[in-house]
């Protein structure tokens, strides 16, 4: 059984989509399943909208100036997200996604530390998400990590947008 201790977070500017069970593989199960929960159903990667195959297929360009934050498990990713570059004191966390083998196991409270620290560092003082309204256990964690629901942003149909305040990393 894999313990908190022993899931490694790491940041990068991107990542090789050819790395073996890598970033691509997350972003496309990620992809997959939430077009399926939205009702649209894909067979394959190809079916998936351009900007999301453009996620999987290149992650280095997709996300050139994000910081993407991979979790991985006796050297296999197991756990990736994204925060987006800083805009008015503002980043948004995209694409948290935990192969499902590994739920249970710290890995996305792992991330959002981790995502949490990458914004204090950077300046940030509020991080922001969304999530579909029906993915409400992923709403109850948000809001056990401090995440309030806040007004929209974003024009799509059930999404619930939240955010939390980041105090600033101690120099």
């Amino acid at each position: 059984m894999t313990e908190r201790r022993e899931i490694a977070v790491v940041r990068r500017p991107g990542y090789d989509p050819g790395d073996e069970g890598g970033l691509a593989r997350l972003l496309a199960d990620y992809h997959l399943r939430t077009e399926a929960e939205k009702g649209r159903a894909v067979t394959g990667v190809d079916g998936l909208p351009d900007r999301y195959r453009a996620e999987i297929t290149d992650p280095r360009t997709a996300f050139a100036a994000d910081a993407v934050l991979l979790a991985s498990s006796e050297q296999a990713a197991v756990g990736c997200l994204v925060v987006t570059a800083p805009v008015d004191g503002c980043s948004e966390i995209k694409r948290l996604w935990t192969d499902p083998a590994h739920r249970g196991k710290g890995v996305a409270s792992r991330l959002i530390e981790a995502a949490v620290a990458h914004a204090a560092e950077s300046g940030v003082s509020t991080l922001r998400l969304s999530v579909w309204q029906w993915r409400t256990g992923a709403i109850a964690f948000y809001e056990r990590l401090g995440f309030t629901a806040t007004e929209s942003w974003d024009a799509r149909d059930q999404l619930v947008c939240m955010r939390r305040e980041v105090r600033a990393a101690r120099g």
